[in-house]
């Protein structure tokens, strides 16, 4: 089904005013999609329909900055470039590098899970997220986990919506647990490929960020203490770079993109089979590269299949809505679907929520 009519366009300026909007429009049995800063809009397959957008730039706070504590709370509509203005004020900083930059919301990025290369080093946002506050279809505002590092309570809600793509709920605010500002901050460039990458993975002191692409180009970010890292940087004999390249690089977005994640072990012997003058960039440290599909639907069913094969999955960031529904946004559901699709019934049983997009 194509969506095309023109849907209403809510934006509410509390938490409570988007729940009483979601419990009205799923009373009428209205199809509302979350909107976010519309960065990530692309993933998934292409909507059934849409009856509201549901918008939550509104919702742009900080709640709440404890920098002894070292937690911020925030509410979802607020920029990613916003939180870490305010966090840098006190020397901190949330470590996420999200591609497709600038004007991600943080609930945006929580809903769709997505990072950049410092996940090397801090993991997902999933690892330091804290608490959570979901309003639901029955217009209730639901709570799981707090503003403390060290919190119990009950299910972990958290988990649920990370990554779900607002098919459960709508988020609209969040706790993190925050870092420090590195002391020293290094970049340096080697055009090695992946005996480079390798070089790098092998250092005393880890890079936090290693990178490398399709022209053979690799960038390693080294964090902590000067001497540490000057160290490392010096043993390397690599050439430094200007670190505003991540910057820079955060900014891809092709018009059709994938991301593939398999085990690090397997990643490059499947990177091997993206099509010769395909754009590709990797963080083989943690298994994850990005693919800029330039091939016809074809291509990705075959890469799919290699990937599925040893144990990863590829799925589209971005694509036309033909080019999506010929290879589909997900490729071969999980053996957990059945699971998903009674966590959909409980939360949304009259799938009102991004219908069609997500898996359920």
């Amino acid at each position: 089904m194509v969506v095309t009519a023109r849907p209403a366009v809510e934006k509410p300026s509390s938490a409570e005013e988007l729940a009483r909007i979601l419990s009205e429009a799923a009373t009428a049995r209205q199809a509302v999609v979350p909107v976010g800063g519309g960065r990530a809009s692309g993933m998934g397959n292409p909507l059934e329909r849409c009856d509201v957008e549901l918008h939550t730039t509104r919702l742009d706070r900080v709640i709440e900055h404890s920098q002894a504590d070292m937690v911020v709370s925030v509410e979802a509509g607020i920029t990613l470039e916003a939180v870490q203005a305010h966090l840098g004020r006190a020397g901190q900083f949330l470590p996420l590098d999200p591609f497709h930059s600038p004007g991600h919301t943080i609930g945006g990025l929580l809903a769709t899970g997505w990072t950049g290369p410092l996940r090397l080093r801090y993991g997902s946002p999933r690892d330091y997220l804290i608490g959570i506050r979901v309003a639901l279809p029955n217009g209730k505002l639901a709570t799981g986990g707090g503003r403390v590092v060290k919190n119990v309570s009950g299910y972990d809600m958290m988990k649920l919506h990370y990554g779900a793509l607002g098919s459960l709920g709508v988020i609209v605010a969040a706790s993190f647990k925050v870092f420090p500002k590195p002391l020293h901050d290094v970049t340096v460039v080697s055009h090695r490929g992946w005996e480079g990458a390798e070089e790098a993975l092998a250092t005393p002191l880890a890079p936090s960020a290693l990178e490398v692409s399709s022209d053979g180009r690799v960038l390693a970010r080294y964090l902590g203490s000067p001497a540490a890292v000057d160290r490392v940087v010096s043993s390397l004999e690599w050439d430094e770079e200007d670190s505003a390249i991540w910057e820079k690089d955060s900014r891809s977005a092709p018009e059709r993109w994938a991301r593939i994640g398999a085990p690090p072990s397997e990643l490059r012997g499947l990177i091997g089979h993206i099509p010769s003058g395909d754009r590709w960039w990797a963080s083989p440290g943690v298994g994850i590269a990005h693919w800029a599909v330039g091939g016809e639907a074809m291509t990705v069913a075959e890469l799919r299949s290699r990937v599925e094969a040893r144990g990863g999955t590829l799925v589209m960031l971005a694509a036309p809505d033909d080019f999506m529904r010929q290879v589909g946004a997900w490729g071969t559901p999980p053996p957990t679907i059945g699971v998903m699709r009674r966590l959909k019934q409980a939360f949304d049983p009259d799938g009102i929520l991004n219908p069609g997009r997500y898996l359920v």
